[in-house]
């Protein structure tokens, strides 16, 4: 059995993949955290089959749930939720059209000036210094400042929802870190009923599915979830592409490939979230010819799926048929957004820093442990010190 909570796995997830495909296949029995088993699927055929079976393979976790400890620190991650992410059959549809519906009123026009305001504003600070880490001075606080204004989240409540959500993907006092998230978003909620405006919050409030406060916590929680961590991670991964792969470091900062094909090319070999999209069959369900566990977690690897040999293209430059974003019932509602953010990022970032380089040799930038993610600690780099207007 695999482990994927430690360092080691963290450090070259690749030659882990390459090892469980030599000696399993496509269906790798692993761990998650000790004491926790479940199977990841690292074969594109069979990621498409379970998430594209709702029925065979529901996102409802707890049948599972119940067999483990209350405290285990990835629960929070996984456990069931009201939301359209935990859920399946009709209250999916329902938790997913309101989602969906208060998503889609957002004007990506809009969405795209108010990145490249707050991105003037953080390289305005970044510019002169001539050095900066920009997973913490850049691409963070970018991402945490957009989706407070997407969700209409004033700071110092936004503030809490990230101290909350960052203990649950690094699994820390992961139930105190949920308590924390849980008690910001309820505040944002009592805001927005008092003061409802044009923004995220206010829009799903106002949706006919009548979504009561706890589900409304909860489906913020999915948003907040997979607006901050995920997002900061697809922008600090792309740029160590475009920094450290000579096929983009001559290319992207010349102008010859775009911001999007570094994208792409991120989230086919480290997509920010690596190994999710679970589900739990309801009973034993043969894939491949192998026997899957009723109740036990089945996990997408969307990092070695999209890498599987037998779907090899050397050229992904504009290639989309990465799992990053998922498929099926449960595909990423704000992938546009998704995009849009991260490319806006990245783009401005090299048009007013374009002798951007790494500010230590590319070996000695690390990962942090843990299932689910694919997450730098830090992305230290140099450049010219410059005078940049914001």
């Amino acid at each position: 059995m695999f482990p994927l909570h430690g360092a080691e796995f963290a450090a070259d997830p690749h030659a882990a993949y390459a090892r469980m495909r030599f000696a399993y296949g496509s269906l790798v029995p692993v761990e998650l955290h000790p004491g926790v088993p479940a199977t990841l699927v690292i074969g594109y055929r069979a990621a498409l089959r379970i998430l594209n079976d709702p029925v065979g393979f529901p996102a409802d976790p707890r049948g599972w749930q119940s067999t483990v400890p209350a405290d285990c620190p990835i629960l929070p991650m996984i456990e069931w939720r009201p939301n359209a992410l935990r859920s399946s059959g009709p209250e999916h549809a329902r938790y997913r059209a309101a989602t969906t519906a208060a998503l889609s009123g957002e004007d990506l026009h809009a969405l795209n000036r108010q990145v490249e305001d707050i991105a003037g504003r953080l390289l305005g600070e970044i510019s002169p210094l001539g050095h900066a880490d920009l997973l913490a001075q850049y691409a963070f606080p970018l991402v945490f400042q957009t989706l407070n204004t997407l969700l209409g989240c004033p700071p110092q409540i936004g503030q809490r929802v990230a101290q909350g959500m960052a203990a649950i993907f690094e699994g820390i006092d992961a139930q105190h870190g949920n308590q924390i998230l849980t008690a910001a978003l309820d505040e944002l909620i009592t805001l927005k009923q008092r003061r409802p405006s044009d923004d995220v919050t206010s829009r799903l409030l106002a949706h006919e599915a009548g979504l009561d406060r706890i589900e409304m916590i909860h489906q913020l929680v999915t948003l907040y979830g997979a607006g901050i961590e995920p997002q900061t991670n697809l922008i600090t991964n792309t740029v160590r592409l475009m920094l450290t792969d000579p096929r983009f470091s001559g290319d992207v900062l010349s102008g010859s490939l775009t911001a999007i094909d570094a994208l792409d090319e991120t989230l086919y070999t480290d997509p920010p979230m690596a190994n999710y999209c679970l589900s739990y069959p309801p009973r034993p369900v043969e894939v491949e010819g192998q026997l899957l566990p009723a109740h036990q977690p089945v996990v997408i690897s969307m990092a070695a799926a999209s890498n599987d040999p037998s779907i090899a293209d050397d050229d992904r430059a504009r290639n989309r048929a990465h799992l990053a974003w998922s498929t099926g019932p449960h595909t990423c509602p704000a992938r546009a957004a998704g995009y849009l953010i991260a490319q806006t990022a990245i783009q401005h970032l090299c048009d007013v820093l374009p002798d951007l380089r790494l500010a230590i040799p590319a070996h000695q930038l690390t990962w942090r442990p843990g299932p689910f993610h694919r997450a730098l600690t830090a992305l230290p780099v140099t450049f010219s010190p410059t005078r940049h207007a914001s």
